[in-house]
């Protein structure tokens, strides 16, 4: 332990290399004196909890999340790694890919980095940055195999919360794979609609659309089917505004779309809007207005006039029509399903939604009726008796985006 006794301290924090220098009087003035990487992890973690403090002082608090500390590596199309209790593990398979034993840890989540002290005092940095996945000790630096795939990571200088928006953009980032974008890595196998596309406008603004690209240009179906096999209605004008980020109005599904949504209209004397199911319930305010969201993204007609009356599901949809509200009760479930909530703070400007207790994962859902929560047992098994997902990519998008859009710089 370094014991600084100057009255004149200028500290300089290099989050990549993890390096703080220190001048004190300790060398009288003469030098600069480095304190161990696992002290200067410290106070950036430090740094990120006092900024993540001010944030849920300022919105809707906390909610308590199992106390087994554990950070995922593997943004965008790289393989995917779970870190816990000193121990690098394939997600996929539950491999053991490295180890140390009695390791001391210190996880920054704002840095994508594990910094560990080993039982001879030796540190081991675990970080991942925009070329890579990287391991580095005594004896050098290495790059994960399968990890050299590119992915843009701003900064977010400027806005309020910098900090807690790099790791919402990592829970985003961490949960995508060849597959496409999941809400959840270790209780979703496949991709959604709703939680792709929002996804997909958080990428659209960091220059990440590369990483969801390909999944686009091969969707061809109209629907994901995803709760119990349902047709929603709400995934028509989402697969229209997700084909808009990397195509146009040629794509093959662009049709597909255009002729179910016949199956949904409804013509009430000179309005047309549409009618479906979405979650297992009718939401035709939602479904109508992603659907003349879709379209106008690939430039198409649009006849559709978003119906005047109640819909708990309306104010999810902050993006646009915000004067086509007809007050009524939101669907705003903050326990369970809480980027319901965010979403209708966002339509609102209201402040009442919580985060997680934890430093990692910031965002969550319980209680989904198609998640398969057994996924999270390589985490810990209180998440499974829980039906605890974290992180989840729906909830971090509506935070992430209602941080972008309403504490730009």
């Amino acid at each position: 332990m370094i014991r600084m006794k100057s009255l004149r301290r200028a500290l300089c924090v290099l989050p990549a290399a993890f390096c703080l220098v220190v001048e004190t009087d300790l060398d009288n003035g003469r030098g600069a004196k480095s304190i161990p990487d696992f002290a200067a992890a410290g106070v950036r973690r430090a740094e990120y909890r006092a900024e993540l403090e001010r944030f849920r002082n300022e919105f809707g608090g906390t909610r308590a999340l199992p106390a087994h500390p554990f950070f995922l590596f593997g943004m965008g199309l790289r393989p995917k790694f779970l870190y816990k209790a000193g121990t690098l593990i394939q997600a996929e398979s539950g491999a053991v890919f490295r180890q140390w034993e009695g390791a001391e840890e210190m996880i920054v989540p704002s840095d994508c980095a594990v910094v560990l002290r080993t039982k001879t005092g030796d540190i081991v940095r675990l970080q991942e940055d925009e070329r890579g996945l990287w391991i580095e000790d005594r004896a050098g630096r290495e790059r994960v195999p399968g990890t050299d795939r590119p992915v843009r990571l701003p900064r977010f200088d400027g806005f309020r919360f910098p900090q807690v928006m790099r790791v919402l953009h990592q829970e985003l980032l961490v949960n995508v794979t060849p597959a496409g974008p999941v809400p959840n890595v270790f209780v979703y196998s496949r991709p959604w609609y709703r939680d792709g596309a929002m996804m997909a406008m958080a990428f659209e603004r960091t220059g990440n659309l590369a990483v969801i690209r390909d999944w686009i240009l091969g969707l061809c179906e109209p629907y994901d089917r995803n709760n119990a096999g349902e047709t929603e209605a709400d995934n028509l004008g989402q697969a229209l505004f997700l084909v808009s980020l990397v195509s146009d109005a040629r794509h093959p599904l662009v049709a597909s779309v255009q002729a179910e949504v016949q199956k949904f209209e409804v013509v009430q004397g000179t309005n047309r809007f549409i009618r479906g199911r979405s979650d297992f319930a009718e939401h035709p305010v939602y479904q109508t207005k992603w659907l003349k969201y879709g379209l106008r993204s690939l430039h198409l007609p649009d006849p559709f006039t978003i119906p005047r009356m109640a819909d708990g599901y309306s104010a999810l949809f902050w993006m646009d029509y915000r004067d086509a509200h007809v007050p009524g009760r939101d669907a705003d479930d903050r326990a369970n399903y809480p980027y319901l909530g965010w979403a209708c703070d966002h339509f609102h400007g209201q402040r009442r939604s919580p985060m997680s207790d934890r430093d990692y994962p910031l965002t969550w859902e319980a209680e989904a009726s198609q998640a398969r929560y057994q996924g999270m047992a390589l985490v810990s098994d209180e998440y499974v008796t829980r039906k605890l997902a974290a992180p989840h990519t729906w909830h971090a998008a509506e935070v992430f985006l209602y941080l972008f859009e309403s504490n730009q710089p």
